[in-house]
């Protein structure tokens, strides 16, 4: 436990390391449930732990974590990530996010940026990644230099002006004045520029995050960044979140994100804070959620594709494995297992799960399906076993690595109506192997349960 700024006591997260390609260590911290996983990428410098310090960053993830799993981590050379002279570009700092997602074993997550940095770093994985980027959530300035086609950001000169002030305010009080003034928006009576446990925050905050020499080299690299370029490489879906009460420029900057991105989605939530988590974070975190669960569902409606499904079952099992006893029935059950493995092997076969004595598999040809259950009936006979096999082809559901649908139904419901040593498919597998050698012998129409309409049967003969 650590007490927080403003006497509030809250649990951190346990802070861990990634190793990158190159050796560097990257702090993250992995927490919460759910079933997407979001990978947050603060703006500007962070630290990890004196985060936590603050009551409306702990609320704020807190309250994504209510429902997703959320990975964080300090970008290298700041926070509790490793140091180095300078700052890395663009790409090493992609990778590492990269490093931390296999480190938290994570194969694809939702990727969130927000402030500075985090939006043209969030959509820079998108486009480089689309395989490992579930969603892109954007919030704040895409890049920092103002070009002919983004009018938001700063000259030279401005950026100049600004850097050669940050060591005077960086990490002392009049800084952490200042962050509260801008990170609080457009309500400049809402700031805690006097309250004394707020500036203690901001000044260790500051301080822990980097050094002035840190942030300036950061601010440099940035500065020089044309993230604007590659949006249009941006393929996956996109949220552009805004706050109600946020300045008419801060709209537009919105807006124009929106648009550099085909099909993304444009929302405005309540609060005024330029900064996400100062504001109520119930508002804004709903919305996300909205997103991500139409992400999710349209994800199960497209993850789809048509497949032969074989189920078997050896018939009989529960007498036998009475009359042998456990140990007997497992040695025999485990030589049945090895032969129809081996028969999946042979005909490109894709294990999906066991279920008791039974098998569910699914495969591209309905022709090799059917010839495998044949070749499985055969095998397992020496062993005094007899199995039934059914197989379907249709639209199957990828769910991980089970797969599910109408089509699987329909599948284990055919399996079940076999006999020994009988492989029996539907009318759609029978039609689909003409010229295939295969002959089949009409079994008649069957009313399936759970099936709404009758499927004509036809056994496999011999």
């Amino acid at each position: 436990m650590t007490q927080g700024a403003g006497g509030m006591t809250s649990s951190i997260p346990e802070t861990r390391w990634a190793r990158t390609i190159d050796g560097a260590c990257i702090a993250y911290q992995d927490f919460g449930e759910g079933p997407v996983t979001l990978v947050v990428i603060h703006g500007w410098v962070s630290h990890l732990e004196v985060y936590w310090e603050q009551p409306r960053y702990a609320r704020f993830m807190r309250r994504l974590a209510r429902t997703m799993r959320v990975l964080v981590f300090d970008k290298r050379g700041l926070g509790m990530s490793d140091r180095f002279a300078g700052s890395p570009e663009l790409g090493i700092l992609m990778d590492d996010a990269r490093a931390v997602m296999d480190a938290a074993e994570v194969g694809r997550a939702a990727i969130y940026g927000w402030g500075g940095m985090g939006p043209g770093l969030a959509a820079y994985f998108a486009a480089t990644h689309p395989d490992r980027t579930l969603a892109l959530c954007i919030d704040g300035l895409l890049q920092q230099r103002l070009a002919p086609d983004y009018r938001w950001g700063w000259t030279d000169e401005q950026q100049e002006e600004y850097l050669e002030s940050l060591a005077s305010w960086w990490g002392v009080e009049e800084g952490a004045r200042e962050w509260a003034r801008i990170g609080f928006g457009e309500r400049p009576e809402d700031a805690p520029v006097d309250d004394p446990d707020f500036l203690r925050w901001g000044v260790k905050w500051s301080r822990f995050a980097a050094t002035p020499c840190s942030v300036e080299a950061f601010e440099r690299v940035w500065f020089d960044i044309d993230v604007v370029g590659i949006l249009g490489s941006v393929h996956v879906p996109t949220l552009v979140p805004s706050r109600r009460g946020e300045s008419e420029e801060d709209q537009e900057i919105a807006d124009d994100n929106a648009s550099r991105i085909a099909g993304s989605q444009r929302v405005v939530v309540a609060g005024a804070a330029g900064v996400p988590w100062i504001d109520d974070p119930e508002d804004y975190v709903a919305a996300l959620e909205d997103f991500l669960v139409s992400v999710q569902h349209e994800e199960a409606a497209l993850d789809r594709r048509l497949a032969t499904v074989m189920f078997t079952d050896v018939v009989g099992s529960t007498d036998k494995a009475c009359r042998m006893g456990d140990a007997c029935w497992q040695e025999l059950l485990d030589k049945h297992n090895a032969a129809v493995r081996s028969f999946l092997a042979r005909y490109r076969g894709m294990e999906i799960k066991t279920m008791g004595d039974g098998f569910l598999a699914t495969f591209d040809g309905p022709a090799r399906a059917v010839k495998c259950a044949q070749g499985i009936c055969e095998a397992v006979k020496p062993l005094g076993l007899e199995v039934r096999a059914g197989c379907h082809t249709g639209e199957i559901e990828l769910l991980g690595a089970d797969v599910g649908g109408i089509a699987v139904h329909i599948g284990a419901r055919v399996g079940a109506l076999a006999g020994p040593s009988e492989v029996l498919v539907s009318s759609t597998v029978k039609d689909l192997v003409a010229g295939s050698g295969l002959v089949f012998e009409d079994r008649g129409e069957h009313e399936l349960k759970g099936v709404p309409e009758p499927w004509r049967l036809y056994s496999v003969a011999s």
